[in-house]
């Protein structure tokens, strides 16, 4: 098996997933490649559909918002005749092109987007690759039921309910979301605390808005700040966000308890010495998170699809939410307060079944092969 992973530069979640998935198949001996699906159309397209969701989901998630619950409502919008799809189609020859080239037989779609583009080069060369979906978000999204791939990997069996007629349900894979190799293994909290300086007796604060620093991080902060005790730490991970972290930085100078980081590649370690987690509801984030059975707050920064993701963990115990900024910070701090409540969430956590994602897809692409060949 030879595969390729075609991501899609809308979000650092679709590339941790692929992260997680390649990591997975090269630790099997298996060649994995990630790619950009929207480089096949060109790569103007690419850096205007990129830059231009890094604008909207910072600053107008109102219209990510409604934009996505019109897809919602209008599954007309992913059709083949629709422009979102013929877009995708222009490129399907050149993606055909370069898996011929290289020798892909297998090809693994984390987004919509190339899910489509894959769905037009397998109408055009039927049979040529193995290929699957890999849902990152608890919500089976608009467009995934207008793809025709060979397996459908997603979060959990409740995404499914409401879609059962659109799908073949003997194609669906209940897997969990694929998240890396680190977050399955855990340091103690307070020898997490000691390696990233943090006193171990100290609670501690993790806040994160994904890997753009979207939502209301400026009030948000500076509300905990006010809140925070001498013993309770504070680390706020700005992501790419470089006008962010230098606002931070510049407010937040000489507290010894509150920390400012821009992009880190140290989040499971940053997991292992928190006792609350603070974050928007990404996919990824919230699932690496649930496997360390991290307590969460989550912050309502953009909706659509992560609205869902909400719901899920709420219910489930792990995660609370509050409404604006002010009364996020109060209820973050009162949790950090309180080891009890903390201890509670944790274990509901440890109720969640868990699933490592990126194994199951491997075996069962693995095994696709394996079926194809005997056929």
């Amino acid at each position: 098996m030879k595969a390729l992973i075609l991501s899609c530069n809308t979000g650092q979640g679709h590339n941790s997933c692929s992260a997680a998935i390649k990591e997975c198949f090269e630790a099997h001996g298996t060649v994995c490649d990630v790619t950009d699906a929207l480089g096949f159309i060109s790569q103007g397209v690419s850096k205007f559909i990129s830059k231009g969701h890094v604008f909207v989901y910072r600053h107008m998630p109102w219209l990510f918002r409604r934009g996505y619950r019109y897809s919602e409502r209008h599954g007309e919008y992913f059709g083949e005749e629709s422009l979102v799809y013929r877009l995708m189609a222009r490129g399907a020859d050149g993606l055909y092109d370069f898996i011929c080239r290289e020798g892909y037989d297998t090809v693994i779609c984390p987004h919509v987007f190339s899910a489509l583009m894959l769905t037009e080069l397998l109408k055009r060369h039927p049979g040529a690759v193995r290929s699957c979906f890999v849902d990152t978000d608890y919500v089976c999204h608009p467009g995934a039921a207008e793809s025709a791939l060979d397996l459908y990997f997603m979060p959990d069996a409740s995404v499914m309910e409401g879609h059962e007629a659109e799908f073949d349900m003997t194609k669906v894979v209940e897997s969990g979301i694929p998240v890396r190799r680190p977050f399955y293994s855990s340091r103690p909290g307070a020898q997490a605390k000691r390696a990233l300086g943090i006193p171990e007796d100290a609670a501690h604060l993790l806040v994160m808005c994904g890997s753009m620093g979207c939502g209301p991080m400026k009030r948000l902060t500076s509300c905990l700040a006010g809140l925070l005790t001498e013993k309770q730490y504070m680390t706020v991970v700005c992501g790419t966000n470089h006008a962010l972290k230098n606002w931070l930085d510049f407010r937040f100078e000489g507290r010894e308890n509150i920390r400012v980081l821009g992009y880190t590649q140290d989040i499971s370690l940053l997991m292992d010495s928190a006792d609350l987690y603070l974050t928007k509801p990404g996919g990824i984030s919230t699932s690496e998170a649930a496997v360390k059975a991290l307590p969460m707050v989550l912050v309502d920064a953009v909706a659509g699809c992560e609205e869902y993701n909400m719901e899920y963990y709420v219910s489930a115990g792990l995660a609370v939410t509050a409404e604006g900024p002010r009364k996020l910070a109060r209820l973050s701090a009162k949790l950090l307060g309180s080891r009890e409540r903390l201890a509670r969430m944790q274990a509901a956590g440890r109720k969640l079944r868990s699933r490592n994602g990126a194994e199951l897809i491997y075996s069962c692409m693995n095994n696709e092969k394996s079926e194809k060949q005997k056929a």
